[in-house]
């Protein structure tokens, strides 16, 4: 007969054990938030927390103080293979395909913005004093004077609205996600790569509106409008769909309106300015009286 210490049970450290419990809190909000229709695919854009996550943990290095050089070195660690691809992204947009998802979010940069904001400054002020220039050729009184002055103002304008409008745009978005959990939130970084990279388009139509026809400056504005407005909507769009539906439809309305300030007012100030009447040459008479000459 076995003696008692013998039929006591004994437990193996090393075993294996398998604990069948309730699912999870996070599995349960994953389950239902794949049982909502038209929510797979935006989840696939977007992203989850989880995902987001995991992104930042198999990347994660660590940070070098803001006062240094390699802190702000980071922010144009990008290559041109990256640049080029964000271009593309942001000149043929993709409808439903969001863009800080597929280009930015694994690492999003100032290198483009910057480069692509510098390029227009100066498009716009060159082309805007050839722009005068060809409109006042072969006038006897006109004499071509460089407006260097635009520079400055150009400068002051698109980068204020590249760097100003993604910042407001950031603070409202982090307000918005205290209030309705189900916002996502995208960095200041991130936006401003998209307000950077989103302006591209309007490099070329700026050179483009030398050419002096009023009708066909307003159908270039136009169409690099809708094609750069485009990313903005797809990109923020899924960002504020999920607060009040009057202010989401607010956001995106004042994402566009200002989008669509800036082009008109860059095309009628640097463009469509007025013509300026020259006076006229006064050219003194044999007898002693002055003559005054109209040019039209």
């Amino acid at each position: 007969m076995a003696a008692v210490d013998d039929l006591k049970f004994r437990a193996n450290p090393d075993a294996t054990t398998i604990s069948i419990d309730e699912p999870t809190e996070a599995h349960k909000k994953q389950h239902s938030r794949r049982q909502e229709p038209g929510r797979e695919e935006d989840d696939e854009l977007l992203g989850t927390d989880d995902s987001d996550k995991t992104e930042l943990l198999a990347g994660q290095k660590k940070s070098a103080p803001f006062w240094t050089f390699e802190y702000y070195q980071t922010f144009f660690d990008v290559d041109t293979y990256q640049v080029l691809d964000r271009i593309k992204g942001s000149v043929f947009p993709v409808p439903g395909r969001n863009f800080v998802r597929l280009y930015v979010r694994s690492n999003p940069d100032l290198y483009g913005p910057f480069w692509i904001c510098a390029t227009l400054v100066f498009a716009i002020a060159v082309s805007g004093n050839l722009s005068n220039f060809f409109i006042h050729l072969g006038r006897p009184t006109y004499h071509y004077v460089p407006e260097f002055r635009k520079v400055s103002i150009a400068a002051t304008t698109i980068y204020a609205y590249a760097w100003l409008v993604p910042l407001a745009l950031w603070g409202f978005l982090m307000w918005r996600n205290s209030k309705v959990m189900n916002i996502v939130s995208y960095s200041f970084l991130e936006i401003v790569c998209v307000y950077g990279y989103s302006l591209f388009v309007y490099i070329p139509t700026a050179i483009l509106w030398i050419i002096p026809q009023k009708v066909v400056r307003w159908v270039l504005m136009i169409f690099s409008l809708c094609l750069s407005g485009s990313v903005l909507v797809m990109t923020f769009w899924p960002a504020v769909r999920d607060d009040n539906r009057r202010i989401a439809l607010a956001t995106m309305g004042t994402i566009v309106l200002l989008h669509a300030l800036l082009s008109v007012g860059c095309l009628a100030y640097f463009f469509d300015a007025p013509e300026v009447d020259f006076p006229a040459p006064i050219i003194p008479a044999h007898n002693g009286t002055t003559l005054i000459t109209k040019v039209k």
